[in-house]
């Protein structure tokens, strides 16, 4: 599901500021599979890799993949690699926010945003799914109401058709489509315990005996 994490149409002096990501869901949790984001007119999306055997860096700038920058937005961007897994991309934002940085990272098929060292002054203004800079209330789109429910929240924050999609593709569901609802773990683990003879014990002795490279894949 694609949502937006932060937005700012102000940011620095009014250049703006917008943070996007897509999930995937996995039974009954979900994970950050790509993250975008802009600063004026640049664009920067991101994404990891299952694939052990990957040693690519996977990222489109202006839509170009692996296009050729050290910079976003006017401020310098440095992108580092450990030859393996891991990938980072560093914003570095100290000529207008002296000391913090933006950082987009990723191990293996999971991407992370980070915004370090963070002031009212840069992030003061911000919407979206981080919630409010100064109260850290989860907030909805009129900036007034505010949404205790997590699954609403995600809702409230899903990329309209109003929104401009930054990444260089689309993917389901898009609205008026929701974002798709994570099992109950509990609800379903107990419903098929309770059609089998096999007890809560017996079925997590026997998980725990799974290895290898396909934990994503274990089915509760």
């Amino acid at each position: 599901c694609d949502m937006i994490l932060a937005k700012d149409q102000n940011f620095a002096d009014g250049i703006g500021l917008e943070v996007q990501i897509r999930t995937k869901l996995v039974r009954f949790w979900s994970y950050i599979k790509r993250a975008a984001i802009r600063i004026g007119d640049d664009i920067l999306e991101v994404e990891g890799s299952p694939d052990l055997e990957d040693r690519d860096t996977h990222y489109w700038f202006n839509f170009q993949y692996q296009g050729d920058t050290n910079s976003i937005g006017g401020f310098p961007l440095t992108i580092t690699t450990n030859g393996v897994h891991k990938r980072s991309f560093d914003i570095d934002l100290s000529s207008k926010f002296p000391g913090q940085k933006i950082v987009i990272s990723s191990f293996r098929e999971f991407v992370r945003v980070d915004f370090q060292h963070t002031t009212a002054e840069a992030f003061g203004n911000t919407v979206g799914m981080m919630g409010d800079f100064k109260t850290g209330n989860l907030l909805a789109r009129d900036g007034v109401s505010e949404i205790g429910d997590f699954m609403a929240f995600g809702n409230e924050w899903q990329l309209l058709p109003a929104d401009d999609m930054l990444f260089h593709d689309k993917s389901e569901p898009q609205f008026p489509k929701r974002c798709t609802v994570p099992e109950d773990p509990q609800g379903q683990r107990r419903r098929r315990l309770g059609e089998s003879t096999i007890t809560v014990e017996e079925a997590e002795a026997a998980c725990a005996k799974v290895v290898g490279d396909d934990a994503l894949d274990i089915k509760d």
